[in-house]
């Protein structure tokens, strides 16, 4: 392999893996959005909370497996108790009191954040036997990358499962083209609404957790990825896991290329991006009227 075409297929599998990664936030985003109407402009920070867990139980254990099971359940059960405690006490007064609420979620997040672990960025190291290189095809790549598309497509291969083959998802999936209905036969819709937010979170967590060794941990860790999981939802299409699924592969691309070739231009990519879509299709790719 020439090293022109391995700079290709590295920048091909970076993409590759920030956009499963990006997947993973942009997944329980959209979820939440699809099924409950909720934008929830603090999903992010419950990303970056993870991240602090797993620093947390890093630091206590040692053990970065513990971390990425502990860390993404603590993210989710915090997501429980803000949508059964605070989000359905203000669902009935509509969409703005709902935004209002996840803002303020997102300053006390931050906030906390702060106070308990400080504002200095907090490296992780990565886990025995996934810090090193492999070599494919006369190129050498990051094992721990190759780590997080594998998991990314596990976790997907999960949800899907969940969705579309059990009875919860049946009835998830049913409660997004209908609630009303699930509810007048007898099914407890709080409860599922409750539950969805909670998984919704735990991928966030998920995400949080096989990013921290790559990015580090610090207070805005959320900011980046939630612009960019933001930018997944809207042009994917408002609740459509298929939308999100591609779109995020195709921004991971964009990305990496876009770092790689026009670095000046990148940040500002996928946001072009966005509006060029929307410009055509205001619903975005998967996205329905209603």
């Amino acid at each position: 392999m020439s090293p022109t075409t391995a700079m290709y297929v590295a920048q091909a599998i970076h993409g590759l893996a920030y956009g499963m990664l990006l997947f993973l936030v942009a997944s329980g985003l959209t979820m939440i959005f699809g099924m409950m109407g909720i934008l929830n402009l603090a999903h992010a920070s419950f990303f970056m909370l993870s991240g602090y867990f797993c620093y947390t139980v890093i630091t206590v254990t040692g053990n970065f497996w513990l971390a990425l099971l502990i860390a993404p359940v603590a993210a989710g059960i915090c997501g429980l108790l803000v949508e059964r405690f605070l989000l359905r006490k203000v669902h009935a007064q509509g969409h703005l009191a709902e935004l209002l609420l996840t803002v303020g979620i997102m300053l006390v997040i931050l906030e906390a954040v702060k106070v308990g672990w400080g504002t200095e960025s907090m490296m992780i190291k990565m886990p025995n036997g996934l810090d090193g290189l492999i070599s494919v095809a006369n190129m050498t790549y990051p094992i721990y990358r190759l780590f997080v598309i594998g998991l990314s497509l596990v976790v997907l291969g999960i949800m899907a499962l969940i969705l579309y083959k059990t009875r919860l998802g049946m009835i998830v999936r049913a409660a997004v083209s209908d609630a009303d209905m699930v509810s007048a036969l007898g099914i407890n819709t709080p409860l599922v609404f409750m539950l969805v937010f909670g998984f919704g979170t735990w991928l966030a967590g998920v995400a949080g957790v096989v990013a921290a060794p790559l990015l580090t941990v610090f207070p805005g860790m959320a900011d980046q990825i939630g612009m960019d999981a933001f930018v997944v939802v809207v042009v994917g299409g408002f609740g459509s896991l298929i939308g999100a699924f591609f779109v995020a592969l195709f921004l991971g691309e964009l990305n990496a290329y876009g770092i790689q070739f026009i670095p000046r231009l990148a940040p500002v990519l996928m946001f072009a991006f966005m509006a060029i879509v929307l410009a055509f299709k205001p619903m975005g790719f998967f996205g329905e009227r209603e």
